[in-house]
């Protein structure tokens, strides 16, 4: 569903509403939609994700640099694995490499106990997309609610600036009730990414931020007033 245009069309509706940054693949099909957006006189930055299918891995990191992104990290799947094989202190070339090339490097993790091994070991990593589901351990599309309490006390523990992502259990929870824990238990230098399908829904982008942009005013008025 994804063309090039269709791409395009749907970063104009995020820039449009407010949104400044695009979280998104360092692939071909993404680098090239990107540099028709900016041609075409689009503002929105994008943070790059390591696409694990490209090696080595650096290449694909400067590829990335020499693609515009101000922010590159590590793939969550990737970045577990090493954990798992008890060599995530390898990451730290990668993060490196990343800020030589002037982008803020950071990395994404399913398992929370990931962020907070690479801070106490100070891998490098400037900010962290923390997944509110351990879809790693769960070894599925498994969303289970303590997954995400373990993802926010994670979050609250690391002073760096975090990305929560799959807040919505790819589309399983409702909305309302998922953005409103997310902003409730993220920091106030944290962001929340989610993901859109305009296809049966075109206005979703709009839609999602009509709601962020309802609770963050409630939750800013005096609780007599709500």
């Amino acid at each position: 569903y994804y063309t090039a245009e269709r791409i395009k069309a749907t970063l104009r509706a995020c820039e449009e509403c407010g949104i400044n940054a695009f979280v998104g693949r360092g692939d071909r099909h993404i680098m090239r939609a990107l540099n028709e957006y900016w041609n075409e006189g689009g503002r929105l930055k994008w943070i790059g994700q390591q696409a694990p299918e490209w090696v080595p891995i650096e290449k694909n990191i400067r590829e990335i640099a020499d693609h515009g992104a101000i922010g590159c990290y590590l793939h969550g799947g990737v970045v577990d694995h090493l954990f798992a094989e008890g060599k995530l202190d390898s990451a730290r070339e990668y993060l490196a490499l990343m800020k030589d090339l002037g982008m803020v490097p950071g990395m994404a993790a399913h398992n929370p106990q990931v962020p907070l091994y690479a801070e106490e070991h100070r891998l490098g990593a400037e900010f962290y997309l923390v997944c509110f589901y351990n879809l790693t351990l769960r070894g599925g599309d498994v969303y289970l609610p303590e997954d995400r309490e373990a993802a926010v006390k994670t979050i609250q523990q690391i002073r760096k600036p975090c990305i929560a992502f799959k807040v919505l259990a790819a589309g399983r929870n409702n909305p309302e009730e998922a953005f409103t824990y997310a902003y409730r238990n993220i920091k106030p230098t944290d962001l929340v990414c989610v993901g859109v399908y305009t296809k049966h829904h075109p206005r979703q982008v709009q839609e999602n931020v009509n709601l962020v942009q309802r609770l963050l005013k409630a939750a800013s008025q005096p609780s007599e007033t709500r």
